[in-house]
């Protein structure tokens, strides 16, 4: 299905029954990458089959990778290890997918061949000099345009020497593509975090064969190690089931359960920030599939207060703001965010696209260089049109506003959300929101 350009979501309505979100993005992009540089056949259940996930298919398969897709989200890749790579015979299309050429990056830069990666405009003016340096002290051979931004152009190297990197800013994408590199390096690679970041790649290289150390804040990988094929099921995305936690927190009267969603502890961020505005969301059938844990999230609306939102939170809930923001503008009192300038550099830059959508809606919002304060009103929201600037997570936020408007939310530009979840129209109507195509 393609999610129409605009979206006009009534006012009112709340979100009750079970729901399931689409396969985690992020362990779905690592799933096809491991797989694709693993020696046997790798077998990847619950695949999120989105657009940004299908680029990173589609580069692997330029690269001479057999993978194959059923409509079920099952996939399989057919790989013959790192070295059976080939060279693609044109530029690779990430299309909006920083995961995909962050990553890719690191991979490509031992390859030993010439690789362009590109996408689509906003992915050009995302910034890359945070992967690309540390990739250059390793000894690859990668540029980009002058501002630091794609395409970016690799080059085959003589080899890669393994290094210690602390990251300057927490970043699981460059983290990722680090440790990667390493895998074909030279030595041991060892990346520094400054706070904990999503661990989806340390886990899933142990769950393909590979060796880590990973202690306090350091995660250490030699080179030279192969990997082997598995079997793998991908959790369902607690980033797509944020904005629907969000939306029944906010709304009273609200009943919903979403189920069988990853709870990777790197990643529930948004679930702390929400029990802290006073939100009443439980965990239940907790469990895990193969390295990754899972459960059930039930939430009951009720009335929200505003806090200030601690710093070691925010890179477990770096994806979640645009939902959260709306549930604050919603709370009593005010919400407070710092220590975020990460939330500039996304699809969109998410706090001036979300800081301008609620001022539509009738909140009081202020930015800075790395945060926002929002007024939040238990009133509610006015209603109005708002451009979401083609990010995806930024039109799911405004769709859940409606249930607090007292007039139609309009959402301009709103196809990207088939990145992360080509359902969400289908899926929202049935718990309950009132939404219907421009």
């Amino acid at each position: 299905m393609t999610t129409p350009e605009h979206l006009i979501v009534e006012p009112g309505g709340r979100l009750r029954g079970l729901l399931r979100v689409p396969g985690d993005k992020s362990i779905s992009h690592r799933a096809v990458m491991l797989g694709s540089i693993a020696h046997g056949i790798t077998e990847v259940n619950g695949c999120l089959l989105g657009a940004d996930v299908r680029v990173t298919i589609a580069a692997f398969r330029a690269l001479g990778v057999q993978i194959t897709e059923q409509a079920d989200g099952r996939v399989t890749i057919v790989g013959r290890g790192f070295a059976q790579l080939t060279a693609p015979a044109a530029q690779l299309d990430m299309g909006n997918s920083g995961t995909s050429i962050r990553l890719l990056a690191g991979l490509l830069a031992g390859a030993g061949f010439a690789a362009v990666m590109t996408g689509d405009e906003s992915l050009r003016r995302r910034p890359m000099r945070r992967v690309t340096e540390p990739l250059e002290l390793m000894g690859a051979c990668i540029s980009s345009d002058d501002d630091g931004r794609p395409p970016l152009r690799i080059m085959p190297a003589s080899h890669l020497c393994g290094i210690r990197y602390r990251l300057p800013v927490a970043s699981a994408q460059v983290k990722s593509a680090i440790l990667l590199a390493g895998l074909h390096a030279e030595g041991h690679t060892c990346v520094v975090e400054p706070m904990p970041t999503r661990d989806h790649t340390e886990r899933m290289l142990r769950a393909f064969g590979v060796e880590l150390e990973v202690e306090s804040g350091e995660i250490t990988v030699e080179g030279g190690q192969e990997l082997a094929a598995t079997t793998l099921t991908v959790p369902g995305d607690i980033s797509s089931a944020a904005f629907f936690l969000a939306g029944a927190a906010m709304e009273d009267g609200s009943e919903l359960t979403v189920q069988d969603c990853g709870i990777n502890p790197t990643r529930t961020g948004a679930i702390h920030i929400l029990r802290r505005m006073g939100a009443d969301i439980v965990l239940s059938n907790e469990r895990c599939t193969g390295s990754e844990p899972l459960a059930d999230i039930s939430v009951r609306g009720c009335r929200l207060h505003g806090i200030d939102i601690p710093s070691d939170l925010v890179p477990s809930a770096i994806d979640e703001f645009p939902a959260l923001f709306v549930a604050a503008a919603c709370a009593e009192g005010v919400t407070r965010l710092v220590g975020a300038g990460e939330l500039r550099h996304k699809e969109s830059d998410r706090i001036e696209a979300m800081a301008a959508g609620l001022r539509v809606l009738g909140t009081k919002v202020a930015t800075s260089t790395d945060g926002i304060e929002i007024i939040g009103s238990v009133d509610g929201f006015s209603g109005g049109s708002i451009d979401c600037r083609g990010d995806h997570r930024v039109a799911m936020a405004f769709a859940m506003a409606a249930l607090r408007a007292r007039e139609p939310v309009e959402i301009i530009d709103c196809a990207a959300i088939g990145t992360s979840f080509p359902d969400f129209s289908e899926t929202a109507r049935r718990a309950g929101l009132n939404l219907s195509r421009a």
